[in-house]
């Protein structure tokens, strides 16, 4: 079957619809066969139309790990999957001390994932609670044109209150991802954002051990306020991954030896997003498009996930510790940054605080060494901020405070576990941490003796005067 109709226990349909849904019915099944062999670069194990049975999760395939994510479920019935989607509005939590009001599928914001395998054929009811129309894009997909999602183009909108139903065969594999596509602006930028895994039907020689996919997303809420501004289209201060920002976002647990993929999907409003890893490189194996050759595979420490894409990377986990993992936009791993405020590095604060007593009582000033005690200031109480808001805060660490928020988690590396669950800081072997140098370490290795290393260049001022201008004419 390839139709979408509004589902008849939900709401009755209209004259336009049922024509639609009839038209779209008479026209799918022939263009179908065409369509699953048309060429293309995407990502196929099996020949394509074919009758597959549905893939089963721990048999056909390893299922994914979407951390801080929601993954639907599904049942079966006479060999089709079935998934329900539930669009709504929400409260949702970003971290402790951050809540906002959002639309998002299944009572997720922007961390929501379907699961499937190629071949399977999928039917997706969407019930749309918001008081908007909307509809459903699967991003990345080859499927009919009436399936596709686009509101007013490929199908009607899905009025407020009804429940109509999509329904395709998976003939790819990779990672793809669905959206909202009504009031794109407005509605993806309340969160209606999510992943769709779909895994190889022909099991892959030597697949990761570990498979993480996370959903990176972007979110305009001025401090202090409860609704993200789906208006905004440049100024974005909260970054999210999988609907969480750092300190909140779960880290990625592997046991040593272990090969891991993630991949990662884009659907922000406007920013791209450099990820790096520390202590690793990996190879970028997989776009939205398809499967990478491995001769065109290329290794790096840093992939950049460009809006409306994702990039899927793998590495083997040879190296024990806890590795930061996060986006190199370094405004991008900043909770609620602010913008246009002075620049006070190198003010002596005491002397500033001083002089505006009087007009400003009780200030206390603040950035003259950088921003990185912010955080803590706001976390400790010694600074208010307005209710539901979370200005530069980052999270405590087992070494100290942790100014980071926003994109980034913590790859957690570990030798010999049996289960994947947080297994808490580690603890760096005797010799592999830095210290204070010692004295006798200064004076062995020559350290602040200015005849073997100096310690800064010498500073020369240029004393020479401009030429006076020339002001005949003028």
């Amino acid at each position: 079957m390839t139709h979408l109709t509004a589902h008849p226990t939900q709401a009755s349909l209209s004259r336009r619809h049922a024509t639609g849904a009839l038209l779209a019915g008479s026209v799918a099944a022939p263009l179908l066969p065409k369509l699953a062999y048309a060429k293309g670069s995407h990502a196929t194990s099996v020949p394509h139309p074919g009758t597959y049975a549905p893939g089963r999760p721990g048999v056909d395939y390893q299922p994914t790990e979407i951390p801080n994510g929601y993954k639907l479920p599904f049942i079966v019935r006479d060999g089709v999957k079935i998934f329900e989607i539930v669009i709504d509005e929400f409260d949702h939590e970003f971290m402790p001390g951050l809540t906002a009001r959002v639309w998002g599928f299944n009572g997720v914001g922007a961390g929501a994932a379907i699961e499937a395998v190629e071949g399977d054929q999928v039917r997706i009811y969407v019930t749309n609670k918001l008081r908007a129309p909307t509809s459903v894009h699967w991003h990345g997909f080859i499927l009919p044109s009436g399936m596709d999602g686009v509101g007013g183009l490929s199908q009607p909108n899905i009025p407020p209150g009804e429940t109509w139903v999509y329904e395709f065969p998976l003939v790819q594999y990779g990672t793809q991802m669905f959206h909202a596509h009504h009031d794109e602006m407005a509605q993806m930028g309340l969160g209606l954002t999510g992943l769709f895994i779909i895994h190889p039907r022909r099991r892959q020689t030597n697949p990761a051990a570990r498979d993480f996919a996370i959903l990176l997303h972007e979110w305009k809420i001025i401090p202090g306020s409860r609704r993200p501004d789906p208006n905004e289209m440049t100024d974005f201060n909260i970054f999210t991954m999988n609907g969480k920002v750092f300190p909140a976002t779960a880290p990625l647990v592997v046991r040593t030896g272990q090969k891991v993929r993630i991949r990662f999907g884009n659907l922000g409003m406007q920013n791209h997003h450099p990820m790096h890893i520390h202590g690793y490189s990996w190879k970028i194996v997989e776009t939205d498009g398809g499967v990478i050759p491995p001769a065109g595979q290329w290794p790096e420490t840093t992939v950049l996930v460009p809006v409306g894409t994702t990039r899927t990377v793998e590495f083997d986990a040879d190296y024990v510790g806890d590795w930061s993992m996060h986006c190199h936009m370094l405004h991008h791993i900043m909770n609620q940054m602010g913008h246009g405020l002075p620049n006070v590095i190198g003010v002596d604060p005491a002397q500033l605080e001083a002089r505006v007593q009087d007009l400003i009582p009780g200030t206390m000033v603040m950035g003259t060494t950088g921003m990185g005690d912010h955080g803590q200031h706001v976390t400790s109480g010694h600074m208010p901020v307005p209710e539901n808001s979370v200005p530069m805060v980052g999270g405590e660490g087992p070494r100290g405070y942790i100014p980071m928020g926003g994109l980034m988690t913590i790859v957690k590396v570990r030798d010999g576990i049996t289960s994947y669950g947080d297994p808490g800081w580690y603890e760096n072997p005797p010799g592999t941490e830095p210290r204070a140098a010692t004295p006798s370490e200064l004076a062995r290795d020559g350290i602040g003796n200015p005849s073997i290393a100096p310690s800064a260049k010498p500073v020369t001022k240029d004393t020479t005067l401009p030429p006076p201008m020339n002001h005949q004419g003028h």
